[in-house]
This record gives C-alpha cells, structure tokens and sequence, in this order.
C-alpha cells in the first residue's frame, strides 16, 4: 500500500459498526475490525484514533496483530491471532494462500466467504461515488457474478531458477516481495494450466536457457491455450525441440518474446487460432496473447450483455465507443445500432479493430451497422475533439484504471459553455460507462453529475476477479 492509497482510503473508510465492549476474553491490546477497505485489509481504530490496516482481519473480529508499517496518520499490521471468527471467514480454497513467508500475493480474499468479497466489492463503489464523487446511483445493478475458480484466463507468471534450491520456480509473486512464490497448483487458474506448473518448472529447468527466461505469459481462448516465453537470450536448437515436445503434449501453442512486446511471435504457424466468442451476439474475436482481453471470459459475456442491455442502442442511432480495444463492446453493439464509432488511442489497434469487424461481417445474414474506428489521445481529449467525431445517441465508456478524465471533462465543458457546441453538437443521451477502477469512476461521476448535467440511473459491481480486491464496476448516466 503506497501512502497516498493509505491516506486517501483512511478519509473514506466508513466502520460498519461501533466497536463493541472488548469481551474479557479477548487480550487488552487486540483491535476490533470495523470494515474491509478496498485493498481486503481490516480497518480497526487504536483508542487514540488511529487508524490501522489489518492484514487477515474480518469485520467484528478482535484480533492480535504485528506492526508491519508505522506512519504519522496510520499504521499498517497483519494478524498474528483470531479471537472470535467471523461468520463469513472461511478456509481457504488454494494452498498458496497466507499471510504468511512465501505466501502468494496473486489473492486477498480467500479467507472470506464468496458473498461477502461481492458485498465488500460494492461497497467499496458505493463509498467511492459518494466520498469523491459526491454522486448516489438511484438504483443499485445487481452484481455480476460467475464462478470463482479456474476463471483466470490470462496471467503473466514469473520464472526464476533459484541455485540454492536447484529448481525453477513457476507462478505470481510472493506476498509483498520480489520473490516468486514455491506454487505447485493455482486454483484461480484454468485447472489445465494449473496442472501445467510443475511439468513447466521441470521444462525451463532441462533448458539451456534456464537462467534467461524472466516470465510466461499465459492467454487461453475458447480452443486455444497459448504461452508467451519471455527469453533474454537467441534459444538453443535443444531448447526449441522441448518447446516444441511439451507443446504437443500439453496441448499448448506457443509464442516466443525476445524483445519488447511488439516482437512476439508464434515458435510454428499452423493449428487453431487463439479467440474468443460472444456467442450471443455471433461474434468471433481473435486476439493475440499479449493484447488486452477481459481475464475471465465467463464474466465478460454476461457483462458485455448487461452493458448492451442498458445502452439500449436502436437502429436509428448512432453510438461510440471510447476506448474500443479489439471490438469487445464495438461489435456486438454494431448488431443492434444504425452506426457506431470506435475510438482507441493506437493506430495498431485501430487496425486490428478493422480486421475483427470485416471477419465479422463477412457471409453474416444479417450485416452489422456501418462502423468506423480511429485513433484518438483519449487522455487529451478537448471539446474540439469531441465535437469533430460528431453526434452520438449514446456512448459506451471502457477506459483503463487512468479512467476518462479528459472525454468526461471536455463532456462537462461543453455543457458549461454552449457557444463550443458548433455544427450542430449535442450531448448523447445516455453514457454507459465500465470501469476498472472505483476512485476514477467516481471522479469522472462527480464531473458528469454536477458539471455535465448527467444523472447517475444505477451502478454495481462485476465480479471479474474473485478473491483479490480488483473491483470492476458499471454505471448508467442519463441525461434528465
């Protein structure tokens, strides 16, 4: 936790309740957990009224701790003792989970039951809209739920030999460290990867690269599990054969990286391509392993259905897209609207965005919407810009954690002064806006709400990362 996150979730973290009388069985110095803040640690309070974030700790614990970190406003500590569970602490489901030595830091929720992670999520949005925002959603969406094992489609593993071990090690890294965690399964992932991390630990261990391969970044589509080999070094001939071998084996396509990430590439052409469906829309979408696709393909179609469903789009219509990606959103509303815009800050991407749209219209019965993509710095967006692109009936919003600060501020200029609306310009009725990250949702909120002149219908959680404290969120702005 960085100072600033500390600080800033201090000002917001609101106790559930009071803390009770310490029973007379519970040690002096234990604290009561009031709340969970958005990083999964408990909040208690000292007598004195400083605020410590407890690692391990459940709300209406009394728990013993260890002072791991001390600060003039707050103080960060890990539980050494539990003196009254929590209805909702449950064992955890992944053997590499802790607080702790060695423990893997991929996870911060196993010890809470599933439920509760999604009240805790949705929380943690509502407290952010109110207290930085200054925004309340008149209806709360019911979360986005799916299941919460073997959701976790991608992932960038890291890979060390370790000589005082004599072993490589596979997997995410330990708890706060640089160290990567001893992880013989993975219960987050696909069990066929999972089952995959000691057959790869004793791969890169037989490879004459053993001590120049960093990182395996894994990408599993519908048909397709691929593994991106980082390798500082050209690879011997011997260690392309093995590839090669544990390919075949283990079903596994793989792609190799020597450089930065515009320089991978597949080891053989050939076999299926890696891609995913939104099958309720009959769209196909290929993608690359290192491109950026939602991590849990079993949440994103039912998010992409519910975004569609408050978006509305009619065939009179014409919507946009900011922040398009490869088309996840773009293509399944060009099924529904009359015209559609996709916006993406890199030409590559745009192009890739142009592809998936043709092989999706190609021999379709019924042809999607006329769509356009182009490239825009969506981080410097100014009310120029936004006029130029032209009338939207609606938009759809999917900025990364940075948010949209810029589009929604130069949204709110335009409301403020009318004159910078040339040719024509108006406002799209309705933004439906998907967002990765609560505290820039909410400063976006507060500027669509009371300087856009936009109403805040409904919000809610999706649950794309059970067990870690990653809270995706969706909102529906209106204009009254």
């Amino acid at each position: 936790m960085t100072d600033q996150t500390a600080a800033a979730a201090s000002d917001i973290a609101i106790p559930l309740v009071n803390a009770p009388e310490r029973p007379l069985s519970v040690p002096e110095d234990s604290l009561y957990i009031e709340s969970l803040d958005i990083d999964a640690k408990g909040i208690a309070h000292r007598p004195d009224g400083k605020v410590v974030f407890v690692e391990g700790g459940l709300p209406g614990e009394w728990v013993s701790t260890e002072v791991t970190r001390r600060k003039k406003q707050w103080e960060g500590a890990s539980t050494t003792a539990v003196h009254n569970q929590s209805s909702q602490r449950v064992e955890p489901g992944c053997p590499n989970f802790g607080l702790h030595a060695g423990a893997c830091g991929g996870c911060k929720m196993q010890h809470l039951h599933e439920a509760a992670q999604v009240a805790v999520k949705q929380r943690a949005l509502e407290t952010n809209l109110w207290h930085l925002g200054k925004v309340m959603p008149e209806t709360i969406q019911r979360p986005i739920q799916g299941p919460t094992w073997g959701y976790r489609y991608r992932g960038r593993l890291s890979v060390r030999f370790v000589h005082k071990k004599g072993e490589v090690l596979v997997g995410f890294h330990e708890r706060k460290s640089r160290y990567v965690a001893d992880m013989r399964v993975c219960r987050v992932l696909p069990p066929h990867v999972s089952a995959m991390l000691e057959p790869l630990r004793e791969l890169v261990f037989g490879m004459d690269a053993r001590e120049t391969c960093p990182q395996l970044e894994l990408a599993c589509g519908d048909k397709v599990t691929a593994l991106v080999l980082r390798h500082l070094e050209p690879l011997s001939a011997d260690d392309l054969t093995r590839l090669r071998h544990f390919g075949q084996q283990h079903g596994v396509q793989w792609w190799l990286q020597p450089k930065g990430p515009d320089t991978v590439h597949l080891l053989d052409e050939g076999g299926d391509q890696l891609a995913y469906a939104l099958p309720e829309f009959g769209i196909h979408m290929p993608f690359k392993p290192t491109d950026f696709t939602q991590v849990n393909p079993y949440i994103n179609r039912v998010m992409v259905g519910r975004a569609l469903r408050l978006l509305d789009a009619r065939q009179n219509e014409r919507v946009i897209d900011w922040f398009c990606g490869l088309g996840n959103f773009t293509l399944p509303i060009a099924t529904q609207a009359g015209e559609v815009l996709g916006i993406e800050g890199s030409e590559a991407l745009v192009a890739r965005s142009r592809e998936n749209y043709a092989l999706n219209n190609a021999g379709r019965a019924q042809p999607l919407a006329q769509t356009g993509f182009v490239a825009r710095n969506l981080f410097e967006m100014t009310p120029q810009m936004l006029v130029a692109d032209g009338v939207a009936d609606k938009w759809l919003v999917d900025p990364p954690r940075e948010g949209a600060f810029a589009l929604s501020k130069a949204l709110a200029d335009l409301h403020q002064d009318p004159s910078l609306r040339t040719d024509g310009w108006q406002p799209p009725r309705r933004i439906v806006y998907v967002s990765c990250n609560p505290a820039t949702l909410a400063r976006d909120a507060g500027l669509l709400v009371h300087q856009a002149g936009y109403v805040c219908r409904s919000a809610g959680v999706i649950n794309m990362f059970p067990h870690t404290a990653h809270v995706e969120s969706m909102a529906v702005f209106e204009l009254p």
